[in-house]
């Protein structure tokens, strides 16, 4: 089969935005005087949209009777401070620009709330992006790992399944390419370990974007 796109993850896959997210998961806490969280706890927690991400960051969870108030204010604090220290993994922008000379689509599929997903493609990766979705189940589209982004990345690429990759650093990314009916690639230098990632299934990891092209070239065969 010939691939004609990329299906990538974003957090942990396309940019390293986990001191930004501790930041902002701080914040939130910290307004109600409950106790912070250092950078690997966080890490630990990222995977499944900012809502699980608080649930598991506060004390008792959804029972916390500030669950709600405190979501609220991580998502108004993280809109202003998603800039700070973000940035995308080395080699990440050229890996983009071979895929787009090579005439490879490129999406992003993320659980992290739909604005922000749009607004942090847009800022670092501009047009080598040229589909990106984040969490709007309010529009009828489930978070990953339900099939529901993938497929609405495929419509609007007018691709089949067979026609693209998924790219991703957690088990939440291998199962959502395996509801989606589509091989994974997983990628080590994110937020999951290379041994966990087995662990969980997965049955191509690379180790630098560098090693993309050459797995695209190996499926195409």
């Amino acid at each position: 089969m010939t691939i004609k796109a990329v299906i990538f993850d974003l957090d942990g896959t396309l940019l390293n935005t986990i001191e930004d997210l501790k930041e902002s998961v701080n914040f939130a806490l910290s307004c109600f005087g409950f106790p912070v969280l250092t950078v690997e706890q966080v890490n630990s927690f990222v995977g499944d949209g900012v809502a699980k991400l608080i649930e598991r960051s506060i004390p008792e969870g959804l029972l916390n009777p500030k669950f709600n108030e405190c979501l609220g204010i991580f998502k108004e604090h993280y809109e202003n401070n998603m800039y700070n220290k973000t940035k995308p993994y080395d080699g990440i922008l050229k890996m983009l620009s071979l895929l787009k000379a090579k005439g490879i689509k490129t999406a992003v599929v993320s659980n992290k709330f739909d604005l922000a997903v749009r607004e942090l493609t847009k800022k670092y990766f501009g047009e080598l992006i040229d589909v990106s979705i984040g969490e709007c189940e309010e529009r009828g589209i489930a978070k990953k790992p339900s099939p529901d982004m993938v497929f609405e990345v495929l419509k609007e690429l007018n691709l089949t399944k067979d026609e693209v990759l998924y790219v991703g650093d957690s088990d939440t990314d291998i199962l959502t390419a395996k509801n989606s009916g589509i091989e994974c690639i997983s990628v080590s230098w994110g937020f999951r370990e290379k041994e966990f990632l087995i662990n969980k299934g997965a049955k191509k990891i690379i180790d630098s974007p560098s090693e993309l092209i050459d797995a695209i070239k190996k499926t195409s065969l």
